[in-house]
């Protein structure tokens, strides 16, 4: 094991609540001397990860002023009596420094198969040893073990004013072997009014204000975001403080990867979303911020052993977290990264509504000219002389807008809103005129309404015509238009998967794979309103083309399942190609452990958008998401399970002849309560159990004790 050097930060206060290990100085005869228990001298605890059949990594952080020896103690038992025996021996040291915030970490080696181990810290404060918690920690199975695997997955646990009290249940299950984080384990922004809570006690508050990002979304709305590399450690160092977040690491290891809270909401590479297109929130330095912490706080095996993290390094290129791994016979499990080589959103931010994104040829060249297709004047500076280019530029200016985006093809429905909308004297184009101009489809088409908008572009839009915008743009790109792994990783996956010769193909899957669509075209609301939607398309499904290519892939490797997390609420479903039923695999989404839930967050938005908040039945929409999502002959026949108003987690029990994953889950208020000391925690939480049986892609519910398939025809449970 090589030296590493990892960096300083302000002590987290570490509460009473008991650990499930004990406490103990082990055998004082031991080389060293005798070790007092010295906890506050590690308020982060431990944690361990990435455990594969002959090794684990071991993780710490020390408060400290100075650099120090860190070592590691390694024991076959929980009262620390029995050394155990890895490649470099007992007595291994580290070196603690402020370059990693003192945070250290041990590859162990040469450890036996399928194996509990018990470990500590141990470093020498004037002249006395003190440890560290002890920490438990399990190699994976040999590859040849013919046994069951059992782990949790998890996502999503913003702390501000919130507990984490379902990982305090998931201590409760027996014989886990490993947990999954999904992403999303810190969140970069404190007191964003749009889904974060602020609770005495339970609060961000950055040190480094000199350092920190500050957001305006509007007058007098602003929140503060992690910028700077001390900003981002300290979300670490804070949230890690949880004290149930703590006995999970103790107890289990985790396989992580991140998602987008890491660095920034919504992002793609190093580009931030928070100002949707007003400005350029590239910026390199913040994400190498965000990654170098993730690197220094979270246990991760890299494919390289000696990787230390290079802060000059390029992104995306600075940290590979792609990466897999075996467990006995049944269970690989394959993990991505579909933020840092993801292109931008297909629809961006600052798109001028009114431009035209599809021609009446362009569609004429897809099929036949659909009927949603709408009338656009072909070059705004010379229909009727140019009259209306100089309305529209005005309006932009007004609106702060840059008003050389005015060009071109532009959408005649858009050109009388905004001469309605700014009193103008010009009168609009009158319905004869209308019906002489070609057919296409504008941004606006997609229900992009505002000169910077997330609605429209990240979430809620027109799905027909989103997905013909974005086959257009996939032919004339052949396939640029829409990364989400990169060419790389996205060869090294489907290599991956097609030559695993495990049973159970597990796919750690950042984002949801399955469609959540909703269809306005029968309800009471604005005939704009009236098609059907996309509700977000910061995932997979504003990437169906490539969704698809995958996916045709995927379909030919048996027993292929997907564990996703990022949308705060629970699913369950057969994502398919969307031209070929047959093509499909099956995915299981879990809820967050205290982020704001899918239903609130949609309602957040009806309410904060200028023009959501102005529609008739929005909140009443949001308010019903569910039942729209599972609406029977709805558009989601992939979709079995949806839970968008609670918390929880995921477990699953991999063997040879299936896959049981259960969902437990909590009502959203319960997540602003500790229960980290509640004697009856069961009570809190309500499970749903589902199967898989090795050989076929289908996804069966336990309803009472009766096993019921999923049938995408008739969307319903069939015995």
């Amino acid at each position: 094991m090589q030296r590493r050097e990892f960096l300083r930060a302000g002590l987290v206060t570490v509460g009473s609540w008991g650990s499930g290990l004990p406490l103990g100085c082990g055998d004082e005869s031991e080389p060293g001397g005798p070790v007092r228990d010295g906890p506050e001298q590690f308020p982060q605890s431990v944690a361990s990860g990435d455990p594969r059949p002959d090794s684990v990594v071991l993780w710490t952080r020390v408060d400290a002023d100075e650099d120090l020896e860190v070592e590691l103690e390694l024991f076959s038992d929980a009262m620390l009596t029995t050394r155990a025996q890895w490649t470099d021996g007992p007595g291994q040291t580290v070196l603690a420094t402020a370059e990693h915030d003192h945070c250290v970490k041990f590859r162990v080696t040469g450890l036996d198969p399928d194996t509990v181990y018990y470990y500590r810290f141990v470093i020498d404060k004037a002249g006395e040893r003190l440890g560290s918690q002890i920490g438990r920690t399990r190699t994976a199975p040999a590859d040849d073990a013919d046994r069951t695997v059992r782990f949790a997955f998890v996502a999503c646990q913003d702390y501000g004013g919130r507990y984490y009290n379902s990982y305090v249940h998931l201590l409760t299950q027996p014989d886990l072997d490993f947990f999954v984080h999904l992403g999303d384990y810190v969140y970069e922004t404190a007191g964003d009014e749009g889904f974060q809570d602020v609770v005495e006690g339970r609060t961000v508050e950055f040190d480094d204000q000199a350092g920190v990002l500050t957001v305006a979304r509007g007058e007098g709305d602003s929140f503060q975001a992690a910028k700077s590399l001390d900003n981002y450690r300290q979300l670490y160092r804070i949230f890690r403080s949880d004290l149930a977040l703590q006995r999970v690491h103790e107890q289990l290891p985790m396989f992580a990867i991140w998602d987008d809270h890491e660095f920034s909401d919504d992002c793609w590479g190093a580009t931030a979303t928070y100002q949707d297109g007003k400005v350029d929130e590239t910026d390199k330095d913040r994400r190498r911020a965000a990654n170098q912490a993730w690197f220094e706080y979270m246990p991760v095996d890299y494919a390289n052993p000696g990787f230390d993290y290079d802060p000059s390094a390029e992104p995306p290129d600075d940290l590979r977290i792609w990466r897999e791994f075996g467990f006995g016979k049944h269970v690989h499990l394959v993990l991505t990264d579909l933020r840092s080589h993801r292109t931008d959103h297909l629809v961006a931010e600052d798109a001028y509504p009114g431009t035209v994104v599809l021609t009446q040829a362009q569609l004429e060249g897809q099929g036949e000219l659909p009927e949603d297709a709408t009338p656009y004047v072909e070059d705004i500076d010379t229909y009727q002389g140019g009259l209306y280019a100089p309305e529209l530029r005005t309006a932009a200016t007004a609106a702060g807008y840059p008003e050389d985006r005015i060009s071109g093809a532009v959408s005649a429905g858009w050109i009388n809103d905004v001469l309605a909308e700014s009193g103008s004297a010009v009168a609009p184009i009158d319905e004869a005129a209308l019906a002489m101009l070609p057919r296409g489809h504008a941004y606006t088409d997609l229900m992009k309404g505002s000169l910077w908008s997330r609605i429209g572009s990240r979430y809620l839009v027109a799905r027909d015509i989103f997905a013909r915008f974005a086959a257009q743009q996939w032919a004339a790109s052949d396939g640029a238009s829409e990364q989400a792994m990169g060419p790389e990783q996205e060869a090294w996956f489907l290599d991956t998967m097609r030559g695993s010769t495990r049973t159970w193909k597990v796919w750690g899957n950042e984002f949801c794979l399955m469609p959540l669509q909703i269809d306005l075209s029968q309800l009471g609301v604005p005939e704009s309103f009236k098609r059907i939607f996309h509700i977000n398309v910061d995932d997979w499904n504003g990437l169906g083309n490539r969704r698809d290519a995958l996916l045709r892939e995927l379909s030919a490797v048996p027993n292929v399942v997907a564990i996703t997390g990022d949308i705060h609420a629970f699913f369950a479903g057969t994502p398919m190609v969307r031209d070929d039923a047959s093509k499909k695999i099956v995915e299981f989404v879990t809820s967050s452990i205290s982020s704001t839930t899918f239903q609130r967050l949609l309602q957040n938005q009806v309410e904060d958008d200028p023009v959501l908040s102005n529609v008739n039945g929005a909140a009443a929409l949001a308010t019903a998401i569910k039942d729209l999502l599972l609406l029977p002959n709805g558009p989601n026949p992939h979709l079995g399970h949806a839970d968008v108003t609670s918390h929880g987690y995921a477990v699953v029990e991999a063997s040879g002849t299936q896959l049981l994953t259960s969902f437990f889950a909590h009502a959203e208020a319960e997540a602003k309560v500790s229960h980290y000391d509640d004697a009856n925690l069961d009570a809190l939480f309500t499970t749903t159990e589902f199967r898989v049986d090795a050989g076929a892609p289908e996804l069966f519910q336990n309803f009472d004790g009766v096993w019921k398939r999923w049938d995408p025809t008739t969307r319903d449970w069939v015995a």
